[in-house]
């Protein structure tokens, strides 16, 4: 085909084509889960017999829609889809709960021509078809029934590297979803980098992953990383692990150099409900890389994590944060694989007035999780005007590489204003992330995103620090449940809370547990808490990678989702 990663499906099903690539561990088939695992071999079989069939419906360059569950199939769409040179859209089955509108407006913006998905989940795909909300494709195919037949009927194409090799659609955390344009380019310099910066062993070293493959993290890390080397990846639903999260640890005690990864809440999730009889029966002294991946990264979490299954063989080393995002394919920094995660403590009151101060002792302390360096790409800290800060100066996160992105799908405005950035003194393009953060000591911290900033009375404050302070004030309050956000006031922004209710909050009066928030909010922020809602668990709304998606809970706050609201000036541009 071309040098393009896809190729290498083809050079490993001639080189090992027995040696197992893809295995998806099914947990609903029982409670200890059942290996189906395609062969290299058979992924190339089935991915040629799947892109005969899509150019019986498709030209090069049109949209296929995966609406299907987690499992070999959805790998198999991805990899049938750009064998054919049509544009996949990973996205997810109708039935998937929680995430319909995202759902309708990702599938409505790239229009596709046809729909991948299975059997089972047929059903709800003709629903959410006839719903009228979704605009028809020309075919639905059910990736069951293709034929391995259909194989021998496939010519190869050549694939150019500037080829769209699919649309990976943003979470939203702060806006409707929106196409990220990836390349073949960009899909195989993000596996290559990752693959480096873990300095995985080809052929040796196995991914393990739950994490959901219409994800950017998921399908880098599970579907394309394991490409570069020809290595295994074993994979499972997300709900799997969500009603049992030792089944993670379990998977990867069965490999003696496996690579996995998964969100700051995963991690403080499973060190909650892991028991002690679980512990004994896990080894994780194979874990070479456990990637947290996804912000706000909790140094308390990492700590927790940490010592709670070192029993288990776990290496201090292995715990390894990252920074990413879609526009750069995902992974953009990663911290060196063989040192422990570090912790910086800096001055709070310097961190709000953009700078980073390491903490003396006096005043009050911001602890944030360094993600690393970056490998094979740039990333500058940059100002207002377009300048790159010196070390210790927060600023927005700037990437540029051959992993970044070209543009958003069919909105030129804004891929010029968030990919055609240039830098005063530097060659090329560049990405604006969204992001603030920091280089101190060589290495990259994330200090917030733009549009999440808190400003009261001229001064910057991070949400996550006040959600933080929020949910170790009061053992009230459900941890990493939590969303501060201000709304516009009289004469500055007003600071609301909302919070989910953990366990410990039965039979406790609402008045006391808002007066020691309030209390530890004045105290560690110098800020007055204009709401504090304590609701009930599940209410606060989060992306599909499980980030608070903190401008959903403004919208959810202001249509009056959580209850009466104070008083106030109309809420107006929120």
């Amino acid at each position: 085909m071309s040098d393009a990663l896809i190729a290498r499906v083809e050079r490993w099903a001639r080189e090992i084509p027995d040696a197992p690539a893809y295995t998806f561990l099914d947990y609903s088939a029982g409670h200890d889960g059942v290996k189906h695992t395609l062969s290299w071999a058979k992924a190339d079989l089935k991915a040629r017999a799947l892109a005969v069939r899509l150019r019986e419906v498709t030209l090069p360059g049109d949209r296929a829609a995966i609406l299907a569950p987690q499992g070999l199939e959805y790998v198999v769409a991805m990899l049938g889809a750009m064998y054919a040179r049509v544009v996949a859209v990973p996205l997810f089955a109708p039935d998937l709960p929680g995430h319909a509108d995202r759902l309708i407006r990702a599938y409505a913006d790239a229009d596709p021509v046809c729909v991948l998905t299975t059997t089972p989940a047929l059903d709800s795909v003709h629903a959410f078809l006839d719903g009228g909300s979704a605009p028809r494709p020309k075919q639905v195919i059910t990736l069951d029934t293709v034929s391995d037949l259909l194989a021998d009927e496939w010519e190869p194409e050549p694939i150019g590297n500037g080829d769209l090799a699919y649309l990976q659609y943003t979470s939203g955390s702060t806006r409707a979803p929106a196409g990220v344009e990836i390349s073949h380019a960009n899909f195989t310099a993000n596996a290559e980098q990752l693959w480096e910066a873990f300095r995985a062993t080809p052929r040796v070293s196995t991914a393990a992953l739950w994490l959901p493959l219409f994800h950017d993290m998921g399908l880098i890390a599970t579907i394309a990383a394991p490409m570069v080397g020809g290595n295994q990846a074993v994979f499972m639903d997300p709900v799997a692990f969500v009603m049992h999260p030792v089944r993670w640890l379990r998977m990867l005690s069965d490999y003696d150099d496996v690579f996995t990864g998964g969100p700051n809440f995963a991690f403080e999730y499973t060190a909650g409900r892991v028991t002690d009889e679980e512990k004994a029966t896990l080894d994780l002294s194979g874990v070479s890389v456990m990637l947290n991946g996804a912000e706000p990264l909790r140094g308390s979490t990492i700590d927790r994590f940490s010592e709670t299954f070192a029993a288990c063989g776990l290496r201090p080393e292995a715990h390894t944060p990252g920074y990413g995002l879609a526009e750069a394919t995902v992974f953009v920094t990663v911290m060196d694989r063989d040192l422990p995660a570090r912790v910086t403590l800096f001055d709070r009151d310097a961190l709000t007035a953009g700078r980073a101060v390491p903490y003396t002792g006096e005043g009050r302390v911001s602890d944030l999780v360094s993600c690393g360096v970056p490998t094979g790409q740039r990333v500058a800290i940059v100002s207002e005007s377009g300048t790159a800060k010196p070390d210790g100066e927060v600023g927005e996160i700037w990437v540029q590489g051959p992993n970044v992105a070209r543009a958003y799908w069919r909105d030129e405005e804004r891929s010029a204003e968030v990919f055609g950035n240039v830098l005063d003194g530097a060659d090329g393009t560049w990405l604006r992330t969204g992001d603030l953060g920091v280089v101190h000591e060589g290495e990259l911290y994330i200090t917030g995103r733009i549009k999440d900033l808190i400003i009261v009375d001229g001064r910057n404050h991070y949400p996550q620090d006040v959600e933080v302070t929020v949910q170790e004030a009061d053992q009230a309050v459900r941890r990493d449940h939590v969303a501060a956000f201000a709304l516009p006031g009289e004469e500055t922004e007003r600071l609301v809370v909302v919070a989910e209710r953990s366990r410990r909050a039965a039979g406790r009066d609402l008045a006391e547990v808002t007066a020691n928030i309030r209390a530890a909010v004045a105290k560690s922020h110098d800020l007055r808490l204009h709401d504090f809602v304590l609701t009930e668990a599940g209410a606060v709304p989060r992306t599909s990678s499980g980030k608070i998606a903190r401008r959903a809970c403004v919208r959810a706050y202001l249509d009056g989702a959580f209850g009466p609201r104070p008083a106030g000036p109309r809420d107006a541009g929120v």
